[in-house]
Order: C-alpha cells, then sequence, then structure tokens
C-alpha cells in the first residue's frame, strides 16, 4: 500500500496567451420545465454536523447524476426513495421521469440520515446507498434505450454508518464480476483532541460473486479533510485521491494495518544553492558559484519556459522547466563578487507571484521584501478555515466525467485559466494528462461569490457554473466570428470571441443538483427538473 506524489506538466500548446475576454451574449438559452411528481428531499445538516468538512461532503453534495454511458440521461431520488431517470431526445417533447428502482422504506429512523446517493458502475451496474447506511448492488441492464426496465437488486447489506458513495468501477476478475466501491464518511476520532473532534474515513471494498455477491475486501483510509478527488482505478489496482491533507491505510478487513516506525536519523541541512526574490513585473535569482568564475565557464540557457545554469567542469546548478513563462530577450545575467551570479527574468505576464522558481526544484530559497512579508502576514490574519482552500497555487474548482471507460478527470486552476487534467494510472511518467483549457474560467469563477456547483460539457465546449439560487453562467469555447470586428486598443481584427451567457430559472428553490452534456444542461430543483439546450447537434 504505497502512495506517490506527482507533478502536473502543463501542456502548453493548450494555453493561449492572447485570449482577452469572455463577451455577454443576449442570445436566449432555451429552457423547459420538468415538474416533479414527488420532491427531491434536501437533507439537512445536523447540530452535530458543525465542521466545514460536514458541508463540504454533504452540504454541497449534487443530487442529479449524469449517466456517462447513456447521452442525455440523468438520474435522481426522490422523497419517496425512488430512483428516476430521464432520457432527453427531443426538448419540446419532454416526458416524466420515470421510476427505475424504489428503495424499501426505513423501519426505523436514523437520527445521522444522509441523502441518498448514486455511482453508475457500468453500463449495466449501478450502486446506491440509502443514506442510513445500506449499500445496493443492482443490475441495470442497458439504461438509454429508453425503455426504462426496472433494476434487479443483487447485493444488500448494513455497512454500518452512513455514508455517501464517491465512485465504483466494475471489471471480471479470474472469470468473477467484481465491483469496486469507495465510501466517505466524517466520523468521530477520539484521538483528535486539538482540532473540530472528526475525522476523516474513506472505505475501499471490493464486493465478488462467487456463489452470490458478497464483501470479499475492506480497507480503511483516515485523513483531516475531505478529498476533492477520489476514484477506484480500473481493474481495481489502487486509488487516486486529491486532498488538501494526506490519508493513510488504517484497517485492512477489520485489522488494523501496522505502521513501521522509521528509525531517527541525522539529517545534515544544507544551504540553498540559491536565492530568489520577485516582484509583479520580474524576478531576481542569485546562484552560488565557485570563487574566481570568469564568464567564458558559465553555461547559461533560456528559453520561454525552461531555465539551466552552470559552470563548465560542474553539475547544473539550476535546471528544469520554470513555474510560468518569461521573456528571453529582456532578461539578463551578470558576475558579482566573483562568486554569484545574479540573473534577471522578464515575466510574460504581469502581476500573479510564482510559488516557485523552478517546478519541483526545492534547492533554492525564495526571499522576501519587507513589504511583501507584511502584505502576507495582513491577508493571513483576515483569513477563514473555508478561504484556505484557495491559497494553494493549483485551486480545485470540479470533477467531471469524460469518457466512462477512463477515470473521471479533475478541473483546477492554474493562474487565471482553468486547465482539465485526465488521470492516467497506467502511465507512470505522465500520471496527469492537462487535455483541456478553459480560458480565464479561474478567475471569472473566483469572483462568483454565491458559486455551488461548476461542471463543464464532455467535449469541453462550453464550461458552466450555477449560484445557490436560480442563475446559472453558461462560458463557451472562442468560436469564430461572422462579421469583421476590430481590437480598437491594438488596432487589430479579431477573429475568435468567447460568448457568455447568463440563465435566470424561474424558481425561487435552491439549486440541489447540476449537469451538463454536449448539448444540454440539467438544473434541479426540489420540485423542478430544468433543461436548458445549450449546443445543438
Amino acid at each position: 500500500m504505497a502512495s506517490s506524489n506527482y507533478s502536473l506538466k502543463v501542456n502548453r500548446d493548450l494555453l493561449d496567451p492572447n485570449f482577452e475576454s469572455y463577451r455577454l451574449s443576449l442570445d436566449a438559452t432555451p429552457t423547459y420545465n420538468v415538474e416533479l411528481d414527488a420532491a427531491v428531499e434536501e437533507v439537512k445538516l445536523k447540530d452535530t454536523q458543525y465542521t466545514l468538512e460536514h458541508m463540504r461532503a454533504f452540504g454541497m453534495y449534487n443530487y442529479l447524476h449524469l449517466d456517462p454511458w447513456y447521452e442525455d440521461s440523468v438520474l435522481f431520488v426522490d422523497c419517496k426513495g425512488r430512483v428516476l431517470g430521464l432520457s432527453v431526445t427531443l426538448d419540446t417533447a419532454l416526458g416524466k421521469p420515470r421510476e427505475v428502482y424504489r428503495m424499501a422504506p426505513d423501519s426505523s429512523p436514523c437520527e445521522d440520515r444522509l441523502c441518498a446517493s448514486l455511482s453508475l458502475t457500468s453500463a449495466t451496474w449501478a450502486a446506491l446507498s440509502d443514506g442510513t447506511g445500506r449499500l445496493y448492488l443492482l443490475r441495470t441492464g442497458k439504461r438509454g434505450d429508453g425503455s426504462h426496465a426496472k433494476w434487479e437488486p443483487l447485493f444488500s447489506e448494513d455497512l454500518g454508518e452512513p455514508f455517501t458513495l464517491l465512485h465504483s468501477v466494475s471489471h471480471v476478475q479470474a472469470g468473477v464480476h467484481t465491483v469496486e466501491l469507495l465510501l466517505l464518511r466524517i466520523q468521530k476520532d477520539p484521538q483528535e483532541t486539538k482540532g473540530s473532534g472528526y475525522s476523516v474515513a474513506l472505505e475501499w471494498i471490493t464486493v465478488a460473486n462467487t456463489k452470490k455477491y458478497e464483501v470479499k475486501k475492506s480497507r480503511v483510509l483516515r485523513g483531516k479533510s475531505v478529498p476533492h478527488y477520489a476514484a477506484v482505478v480500473p481493474q481495481g489496482k489502487g486509488l487516486m485521491v486529491a486532498s488538501e491533507k494526506p490519508f493513510a491505510f488504517t484497517h485492512v478487513d477489520g485489522h488494523p494495518v501496522e505502521r513501521q516506525q522509521p528509525e531517527p536519523m541525522e539529517v545534515e541541512k544544507t544551504d540553498p544553492i540559491y536565492f530568489w526574490q520577485q516582484t509583479a513585473d520580474d524576478i531576481t535569482v542569485c546562484v552560488r558559484t565557485p570563487e574566481g568564475v570568469t564568464k567564458e565557464e558559465v553555461q547559461f540557457r533560456l528559453s520561454v519556459d525552461n531555465i539551466a545554469i552552470g559552470v563548465q567542469g560542474f553539475p547544473p546548478l539550476l535546471e528544469g522547466q520554470m513555474y510560468a513563462s518569461v521573456d528571453p530577450e529582456a532578461s539578463a545575467w551578470i558576475i558579482k563578487d566573483d562568486k554569484s551570479l545574479e540573473v534577471t527574468l522578464q515575466k510574460r505576464s504581469e502581476g500573479p507571484m510564482w510559488p516557485e522558481l523552478v517546478m519541483g526544484d526545492r534547492r533554492g530559497e525564495c526571499v522576501m521584501s519587507d513589504e511583501q512579508a507584511a502584505l502576507i502576514h495582513e491577508r493571513l490574519t483576515h483569513l477563514t478555515s473555508e478561504d484556505m482552500v484557495n491559497l494553494g497555487s493549483h485551486q480545485y474548482l470540479f470533477t467531471v466525467d469524460v469518457n466512462p471507460s477512463e477515470m473521471p478527470c479533475l478541473c483546477l486552476r492554474h493562474d487565471v485559466d482553468a486547465l482539465v487534467w485526465q488521470p492516467r494510472p497506467d502511465q507512470p511518467g505522465n500520471m496527469w494528462e492537462h487535455i483541456a483549457t478553459f480560458n480565464a474560467l479561474g478567475y471569472v469563477q473566483a469572483s462568483k461569490r454565491d458559486k455551488k456547483f461548476a461542471t463543464c460539457a464532455p467535449n469541453f465546449s462550453y464550461a458552466t457554473l450555477c449560484e445557490c439560487l436560480r442563475r446559472a453562467f453558461i462560458y463557451r469555447q472562442p468560436s469564430p466570428v461572422e462579421t469583421v470586428l476590430f481590437n480598437r486598443k491594438q488596432g487589430r481584427q479579431v477573429g475568435e470571441v468567447a460568448k457568455q451567457q447568463v440563465a435566470s430559472l424561474d424558481s425561487d428553490k435552491p439549486i440541489l443538483g447540476f449537469r451538463a452534456t454536449n448539448e444540454r444542461l440539467y438544473v434541479l430543483t426540489s420540485s423542478n427538473l430544468f433543461v436548458l439546450k445549450v449546443n445543438n447537434n
């Protein structure tokens, strides 16, 4: 049970440094309304569920589920315990959501009940949690044929405390049908005496059909924060987790995992090889060199994204991909005091501060000016624990299923943009692949104080986010313009424009679910399902 850390390598070909802004479009978005026969019950947090982790895990849960195997098919669970599905082919002839499964009513009330959660395991299987601690495995048959045949339960078991389903995958191992499931709980932790008193538990269970479906293996991991991303690797070969704080295996099949304590060892503290300082416009780097070095012995290479500094006859002093781009023509270096090299780098994008100089290099030290230190201290004193989520250089934005045969994708903020990353567990050298970019979305979403959900179309034609009530924002990828437009500031013709649209729903009830397909946007409230036609075929 080993864990590894991997760096994110940006594909510069997918970035657009010339992107200007989104243009507000007044084009109406056709919106269709389906009234529900029974309400979708929003499970409110109890007084005992007071922590930030409870809010992240349960208070912001998406009640609407998109079927990645069948286009424009969504599902949800209503207050009667019915799993309802709606498949859309013609927007002007929307039918009522049809019941595909009904859970048995609770025989005894559960004080800590959570909302029901659904995970579509494969094209013919699904997993369901009733919110009280019971797990169902359901054989659905082919769901996208419009028949809405009733689902058949082949496994039902009480797994203890209530949980939500995060992810599930199905595979055949040695001729045996096997389902891997990942559950999330927030539990009282007696060892957590200094913090909230709770810890986050991920339980990875394997259910297999030998003579009947039963739990074959259970592993529990614990951490201090709700993961932004957690999914099972195909074939059940492992887990991939993105979290602010680390997770560690604590139990396997109910037995504690013994942690080997490493022997104490003395670590010699080494002095930094280089120091660097930055402003909004430029970066100054001072690299220690052997005394008496001459300019002929200095080996210096600089491109837009990479830097290499060395001295003839010695290993490279600094080498690798920089955090962001620089202007090589406006950069320079000089030798100072016969024992150091001073390099001035001109940033190509003014303003954003770099968290590191060369990605993954820990041999240098960033030196802040007194003004910078005072400013950071002032900002930190006003931060709440919720604000701390956004302090990382790569803020989490959303998770989206792009291809059902692969793992879910992760969208992170990179500078002002939003970058979509596809996990590639079978490629150790490129474990996270940058596959799409939404220009300036990282900056735009930060301005939406009432934002609740965010997602994108599987073909990346648009990204979208919604507020807690009524409004949804749609951000389209740049597309060619039909008329001639000129940028008055730069005096050049504009060939493409990225449009922004705002849709306002005819509802005063909170948005509980939010999903996007290539053509449509689905918005769920307690009494209505709205279908917005975003793209045509």
